[in-house]
């Protein structure tokens, strides 16, 4: 007899047993009875593996594309084996010529006492650095320029020369956000409108390309290591570059930069380093500004003089063409003059301004319509010119193939001169 009030081993075992028993049957009868939900709950489970393996996949690829970029070439040129830009910002011709730092650098190679930049504002002066025209563009504001438009990548690569772009303050490599600004201040710091290459979708839509367009600190690393491209684009942050600042600023930016740089066997290697600046800051005036080169590319003899040639930003360009013997974007960059001393080892000659307006009338101040203008867009996007040709240069291929069948209505031509919003291209065909 078992004790009252006692539960024998046996039946505490069966109380113990049965309520498990019954969670079980209740939870199987649940889903028996929700089959479209459990088979609802298991593809979401299954779609959320495949998205976390996708993404782990995608970041690898773009890792790798990153690190494809690292790699170089080396090309030997004719006057140079590598050119380095720095633009600095907005400021008068005189007011940057009488900074001391500057003057302290134009003593070390050449001024360039007739160099423009070719419309307002900042950013098309930037587009058309590497492209050879500026669209239209009128504004800072964010464009994406179609990946048929191309651009001096497109011409350094196709040659095999090394190109990039190193970016002060700009937050990661690759980056296509419009500003990056003081997280703690919030002043200005990196702005896309500043970054040429960004700018173009036949750059920015290609992982490898991306690549190439770093941090400032990253040329540190480079030169270091010995891997700088032969091509480079370096831009300061907007304190820096005098933007928000003053053009003292820039110039004792811009020599503590360069001037270790002028002595260093790693950088110093038959190397042409342009400073200049995209605009001027009083519109009344012609857009003319300060433009400087320097480095052991300079002939001895040319140190400390002036050239009094006309140049402009596409100038840029047609020296790289020349140099290394580049197609052409059969833009505005076929017929510009290459600078002087790069010329003389070229062949090319340099022209003096003798269009249907006077060099005097011309203030490049004002953008001409385009399809990035916002006035006036009422204009189709412009077709180069695919059957330029200038100094035995001829357009790349790949234009060629693209734009050939619309020639006839291209407006560049081969000339030195150049439209501006007071004197249209209708007037330079």
């Amino acid at each position: 007899m078992e004790e009252p009030g006692v539960v024998s081993e046996g039946a505490r075992s069966m109380s113990v047993d049965t309520k498990p028993k019954g969670r079980k049957c209740a939870l199987l009868r649940w889903c028996q009875e929700r089959p479209l939900l459990i088979l609802s709950f298991s593809v979401f489970i299954l779609i959320s593996v495949v998205a976390m393996i996708l993404a782990l996949v995608l970041s690898l690829a773009a890792l790798a594309g990153i690190s494809a970029a690292q790699s170089q070439t080396w090309v030997k040129g004719k006057a140079f084996d590598r050119f380095a830009v720095i633009w600095l910002e907005n400021t008068d011709y005189d007011l940057a010529a009488g900074d001391p730092n500057l003057a302290w650098l134009a003593k070390k190679g050449v001024s360039l006492s007739n160099y423009f930049a070719v419309t307002h504002p900042s950013m098309p002066n930037y587009a058309a650095s590497i492209s050879g025209d500026y669209y239209g563009i009128n504004h800072d504001d964010m464009v994406a320029i179609p990946p048929n438009v191309s651009t001096l990548v497109d011409l350094l690569e196709d040659r095999g020369v090394s190109w990039g772009e190193y970016q002060e303050d700009m937050p990661s490599t690759g980056f296509q956000g419009k500003e990056y600004r003081n997280p703690k201040t919030g002043a200005n710091m990196y702005v896309r409108k500043h970054n040429p290459a960004v700018l173009y979708d036949s750059v920015a839509q290609k992982q490898d390309r991306l690549g190439r367009i770093k941090n400032l600190t990253l040329f540190n690393d480079e030169l270091k290591a010995n891997t700088l491209p032969q091509w480079m684009f370096i831009t300061p942050n907007m304190t820096s570059d005098g933007h928000d600042s003053t053009v003292t600023v820039a110039g004792t930016w811009t020599r503590k930069f360069l001037e270790p740089l002028l002595s260093n066997k790693n950088f110093m290697n038959n190397t042409l380093v342009l400073v200049t600046f995209d605009e001027n800051h009083s519109y009344a005036k012609q857009n003319r500004v300060v433009g400087i080169l320097l480095g052991d590319a300079v002939p001895a003899q040319l140190v400390g003089t002036t050239d009094d040639a006309y140049y402009n930003h596409y100038s840029e360009i047609a020296t790289v063409q020349a140099n290394w013997g580049l197609h052409t974007l059969g833009r505005w960059d076929v017929g510009a003059n290459v600078f002087k001393l790069v010329a003389d080892k070229t062949g090319d000659s340099v022209r003096k301004w003798s269009g249907k307006v006077s060099l005097s009338q011309m203030f490049f101040n004002a953008s001409y319509a385009g399809k990035l203008n916002n006035k006036n867009t009422s204009v189709p996007w412009p077709v180069p010119n695919s059957k330029a040709e200038y100094a035995g240069r001829t357009v790349l291929p790949g234009i060629v193939s693209t734009w050939g069948k619309q020639v006839d209505l291209s407006a560049y031509t081969t000339a030195m001169e150049i439209p501006d919003g007071m004197h249209p291209e209708a007037e330079f065909r």
